[in-house]
């Protein structure tokens, strides 16, 4: 019997299926396959739709494409919808311009516990590398590969992993693009603050809602490896008002966004 929760991985999209493509890819080799996937698609036009639909023909588990309309960057929604439809008690958030390294799933079902959360960081893969990164459709990557930066975040040792002890505050390295949280706990703080407007704040804010209502953090540390795909940095136009939002967060200790995932259960 599989002693792991069964998870839902959760990948946000938006226009760029060469990325998607790799990612879903990766998840085809998985040690340990999540128990679905659901593409949270901030309003790709049809190729991304078509994309998912040929993989849906033949993808080893459930594909689920919940989809909105384009109006600006509204990820904080789109993941709340997602997060709704998931059907299972773990749900694994990664960017879609993720690789997973093969063990991934594993890594973060190993090490999910109650009342915590799990972040991992991620390796980059570099923008000259991109052409043969695509046409040679490459999943696999390790210390030693050409065109990534931080190679000591290739290494995995889950023996190592297994001694980090959690934290009651934020970290400063927590990403979006790699993490791991049960789904009760996320409906409790209303998931995604939709309040939060373009790019960034939006998983560290949700995060900081969760240590408010006493979660901990454990950071993936040589585990749960994932490969970044290089892309150009989006607009920060509205950074300093999401910068804000987080503070007073923060601050008041607030544990409910006003605007969340309940207008979607």
């Amino acid at each position: 019997m599989n002693p792991f929760p069964k998870c839902s991985l959760v990948t946000p999209t938006y226009n760029w299926p060469e990325a998607l493509e790799l990612l879903l890819k990766s998840v085809e080799q998985q040690s340990i396959l999540p128990d679905e996937v659901i593409i949270a698609d901030d309003g790709s036009s049809s190729e991304t739709k078509e994309l998912i639909q040929n993989f849906q023909k033949t993808f080893p588990v459930s594909l689920i494409h919940i989809w909105h309309e384009d109006k600006g960057n509204r990820k904080p929604r789109i993941m709340n919808k997602a997060i709704a439809n998931a059907r299972h008690e773990y749900i694994i958030e990664i960017d879609g311009d993720i690789i997973m390294n093969k063990f991934f799933i594993e890594d973060h079902l190993r090490f999910s516990e109650a009342g915590l959360y799990l972040f991992g960081s991620r390796v980059n893969i570099q923008k000259e590398f991109l052409g043969k990164l695509f046409q040679n459709q490459k999943l696999g990557f390790n210390f030693f590969s050409k065109g990534i930066q931080k190679r000591g975040r290739t290494l995995r040792f889950p023996f190592f992993a297994s001694q980090i002890k959690p934290v009651e505050k934020r970290s400063g390295k927590l990403r979006g693009c790699n993490m791991s949280f049960w789904r009760e706990d996320f409906i409790k703080i209303n998931g995604f603050n939709e309040n939060l407007v373009g790019w960034g704040i939006d998983d560290s804010e949700m995060i900081q809602r969760l240590h408010n209502i006493g979660m901990k953090g454990k950071r993936l540390k040589f585990a749960g490896i994932a490969y970044h795909i290089y892309h150009k940095e989006q607009s920060k136009s509205h950074i300093e008002i999401n910068e804000e939002i987080e503070k007073q967060t923060t601050e008041k200790k607030l544990i409910y966004a006003e605007k969340g995932v309940d207008q979607f259960l």
